[in-house]
């Protein structure tokens, strides 16, 4: 009985996944049944330090996550959805302070590197869904960026594909 009673309920679980209306779910994700495509656009660095790979990095991630995330295909030209965007700032500085003694200048404990992206999203089928927005992430490091800047960048990247794409494809 109790078998019996643990296939009805997964059948019925199954069957209600599949004839509910709206939106579906793909690994944490809601895409509208209607929008098949999306077409990302190069996102240019226009930042004023300007890092050599971060524009082709950047716009690959974001189109990786896009393709293991969700069933949509990446097209060339118009698609159901576009996103286009640019980095609009890339900066490190100082996070804190450290006086080592009263007859020596301070020296920096840590810093921070900070990136910033402006992103467009455009789905016409649904225009309250559309935003244009800045996401900017930062990390803490200590020690030279030169030794650790290609690292620090690719942890900023994945959080600031995170906050995009749950802007995106879970605010529906």
């Amino acid at each position: 009985m109790k078998k019996l009673f643990s296939v009805c309920l997964g059948l019925m679980l199954a069957v209600l996944v599949f004839v509910s209306p709206g939106c579906y779910t793909l690994t944490g994700s809601a895409v509208p049944p209607n929008m098949k495509t999306i077409n990302v656009g190069f996102f240019e660095n226009n930042a004023p330090i300007v890092v050599a790979n971060l524009s082709q990095n950047f716009t690959e991630a974001m189109k990786t996550r896009i393709r293991t995330t969700t069933s949509l295909s990446i097209v060339n030209g118009e698609g159901n959805a576009n996103m286009t965007g640019s980095i609009t700032g890339y900066s490190y500085a100082p996070a804190s302070i450290q006086a080592t003694n009263p007859n020596t200048p301070p020296i920096a404990n840590a810093e921070v590197l900070s990136i910033r992206v402006h992103v467009k999203f455009v789905y016409d089928a649904d225009k309250k869904l559309n935003f244009d927005q800045d996401f900017t992430k930062t990390i803490n490091f200590q020690g030279d960026i030169t030794t650790q800047e290609q690292a620090l960048i690719k942890t900023v990247t994945t959080q600031l594909i995170d906050d995009i794409f749950n802007k995106a494809f879970n605010n529906w």
